[in-house]
């Protein structure tokens, strides 16, 4: 360590017996230390999800007063490893949580506070998703009917049913649309829309009520609009060639528009263990870059006077990169997207300056930088998702090195393709592992078959798909690409029906109820430790890991649920479904509902006389539910207040209540708490009943809408 001295338990923490278990964990921390570095994204990452987990906006100087203490410690202790170390690590938490905290500065613009419209909304398009149900627009520079210019929204996003085809990427159009703030989570703890929107400088959403009229096509082109029109070009020509859905699947592939792809086939992926293959992530950069390295290098090959004089491996190593950048940037440079072309860059880079990669320290400097770039991706799943597969299959593979390459030795073509399968077997198995406890807090749903649907459709996709996919890009700029596409086409296809057919297995999906936050960063840190360290003492984090997943067992749904707007209400039955009152209301925060309850299926609202597992009934007035000794009136009349204000313990009222109407109830939730506070959940016990609601759970943050802000101050403030 140069001028450090030893690593010295008793200079750090004493020899007291009750501190023997820590002194033998510093003991070996200090011969790992060659793994300390890969902390530092750990490091960096928690003291981002430390500001994001704060429940009020915390004061600037929080950040730098931890590097200063950091600062301190390290030029306090400077002669001791130990010391220099924590230094390093607080340093580092700092650093992340002052990251967060100016990025939420950086990012700040206006957004939109209640609904408004129909107005009139002018704003230059820069960005085009198709969707099943029409195209959704991304518009900048805009002018809003009754929005003052200091309140205008940065960007907004409003849904259309057509497009013309001049309005591309650059164009400024016009429109009438319904715009409305970016909507607060449809349940407490939910996904938070509304933070998303916030860090992409989305101010409203909306939808069209008029046709688009494009007002000016031509506008100041920048490389990021050249780079739509590109891509947009690229997958009006895929879906002009493909039909459905193998064009939609094809376009996600190719682009990154998953927009369009039907919701069956969505449906299938996902339940089959196959979504990985429709986000464009380490696998697709990794195809494109491999397929355009080893057919460039042939091809130089073949070529003796190039090949003995040239370092053509050097060469096709920066045009493999050029083109992975190429498709970076076609694919909408996702989070995935850019931890594998990071990656790649490294590897390719390591080939042309002839140095060799440290396969997991790549990992870590991949997610440093991606922290640096973005720091709230690390809520994000795609990011948990992203660096838990690759870290744990980097983890596996450095084992199992030593020995791969004794099996590879030697072998002929049986147990070449022997070694394939099991390694295809075995990257299903250790990625899906890793990314279990992610897939459970975010979607609630795991799939059992995953192994023998990827066992087929890997393979068909990097030895066909991918393939067709490079040669289309390669002859599109001379109109050919329908002779490549063609043939992805039919990969596609086989992709879809073994997607099909594996989720139409019996328990094909464990659906399960969210997780709770502290299950996830007990299973995330225990995965850390396990992959991140080499000796016996990794296996304390399976321990952890096991202690987050068991979380699952301890965690009940709520009895009753009810939505910002007092239209949509869901009960608990005995059977441990959800009744939910009418999806048509909103489907999305139905299915949300669902999802987070573990359960695939709503249980019918009953209709008027009509009781529901005797607990439930409903007449015109409102409904009773009863359940643990609790009675709560559902009121969407006032002819129902009186009586139901005497007979219930909670009142939930789709109506204001003035004055003390309800004086009996202990809980009483009226219209207007629910459109200030937004969503509640209720659980309901033996003389007791909590309540949660969307304003506690957000706080007040700068993306906190800003009704439930309002709330949240009202209550800080009593």
């Amino acid at each position: 360590m140069g001028r450090f001295r030893e690593w010295s338990w008793e200079e750090f923490g004493g020899s007291a017996p009750l501190t023997r278990p820590l002194r033998v964990l510093f003991e070996a921390i200090g011969e790992e230390r060659d793994r300390w570095a890969l902390w530092l994204p750990v490091c960096l990452g928690a003291g981002i999800a430390v500001y994001f987990a704060l429940d009020s906006e915390p004061e600037l100087w929080i950040g730098p007063l931890g590097l200063a203490l950091a600062a301190a410690i390290g030029i306090a202790r400077r002669r001791w490893t130990s010391w220099t170390l924590m230094a390093v690590c607080v340093g580092t938490l700092a650093l992340g949580f002052s990251l967060a905290q100016l990025r939420t500065v950086w990012v700040a613009e206006p957004v939109l506070q209640k609904r408004i419209g129909p107005v009139d909304v002018t704003g230059r398009l820069i960005a085009d998703q198709r969707t099943t149900k029409g195209r959704r627009l991304l518009l900048d520079q805009l002018t809003i009917q009754r929005i003052l210019p200091d309140r205008m929204p940065a960007r907004i996003r409003v849904t259309v049913r057509n497009l013309p085809a001049e309005a591309r990427p650059g164009s400024r159009i016009f429109v009438r649309a319904i715009l409305s703030p970016p909507p607060a989570p449809a349940a407490p703890g939910a996904f938070d829309f509304s933070r998303r929107a916030y860090f992409d400088r989305l101010g409203g959403v909306g939808f069209a009520v008029s046709k688009v009229r494009v007002t000016e096509r031509n506008t100041q082109d920048t490389l990021s609009l050249v780079i739509q029109r590109i891509r947009q070009g690229v997958t009006d020509r895929i879906l002009g060639t493909l039909g459905s859905p193998a064009g939609t699947v094809a376009a996600a592939l190719m682009t990154g528009e998953r927009g369009a792809i039907p919701e069956r086939v969505l449906r299938a992926m996902r339940d089959a263990g196959l979504a990985h293959l429709l986000a464009i992530s380490g696998l697709h950069i990794g195809l494109v870059a491999g397929i355009l390295f080893f057919t460039l290098r042939i091809f130089l090959a073949a070529i003796p006077t190039v090949a003995l004089r040239f370092p053509i491996k050097k060469w096709v190593a920066v045009a493999a990169l050029a083109g992975a950048f190429f498709y970076l940037l076609l694919s909408g440079a996702t989070v995935p997207t850019q931890r594998a072309f990071l990656m790649l860059a490294v590897v390719l880079g390591a080939i042309v300056f002839d140095r060799s990669a440290i396969s997991m320290r790549l990992v870590a400097w991949a997610a440093v930088l991606v922290l640096l770039i973005a720091p709230e991706s690390v809520l994000s799943a795609s990011f948990q998702m992203s660096f838990a597969a690759v870290t744990a299959l980097v983890a596996v593979y450095e084992t199992l090195s030593g020995r791969s390459s004794a099996w590879r030795t030697g072998a002929g073509r049986l147990r070449r393709f022997g070694l394939y399968v099991s390694g295809v077997c075995l990257t299903t198995i250790v990625a899906g592992l890793a990314t279990a406890p992610f897939a459970l807090y975010h979607f609630n749903r795991f799939a059992l078959y995953g192994v023998a649907a990827n066992m087929i459709a890997v393979p068909l996709t990097g030895l066909w798909v991918m393939p067709w996919a490079i040669c289309a890009f390669a002859l599109m700029p001379f109109g050919f690409e329908a002779i490549a596409l063609a043939p992805m086409g039919w990969g596609i296809d086989a992709v879809i029906a073994v997607a099909e057919t594996v989720a139409s297995w019996p328990g094909a999906v464990a659906l399960a109820p969210g997780m709770p936050g502290v299950g996830l960063v007990a299973a995330a840190i225990g995965g850390i430790w396990f992959c991140l360290w080499r000796k016996r003492w990794r296996m304390l984090g399976l321990g952890a890991v096991a202690a987050g997943m068991a979380t699952l067992a301890f965690v009940r749904p709520p009895d009753v649920l009810v939505n910002g707007a007092g239209r949509l209400m869901a009960v608990r039955t005995s059977e441990g479904g959800l009744a939910v009152s009418s999806r048509r209301v909103s489907k999305f925060e139905s299915e949300t509902w669902l999802r987070r309850a573990g359960l695939a299926h709503a249980t019918p609202w009953p209709n008027e006389g009509v009781g529901l597992d005797g607990g439930l009934g409903c007449d015109t007035l409102g409904c009773i539910y009863r359940a643990n000794g609790q009675t709560v009136a559902l009121v969407r009349h006032p002819a129902a207040l009186d009586e139901d204000c005497a007979l219930a313990t909670v009142v939930i009222s789709t109506i204001p209540i003035r004055g003390r109407r309800c004086r009996r109830a202990a809980v009483v939730i009226d219209r207007f708490d629910l459109w200030r506070q937004g969503a509640h959940a209720l659980w309901l016990d033996a003389g007791e009943v909590r309540v949660r609601s969307v304003a506690e759970t957000s706080g007040l943050r700068p993306w906190t809408p800003h009704k439930i802000r309002r709330a949240a101050q009202g209550r800080a403030q009593r």
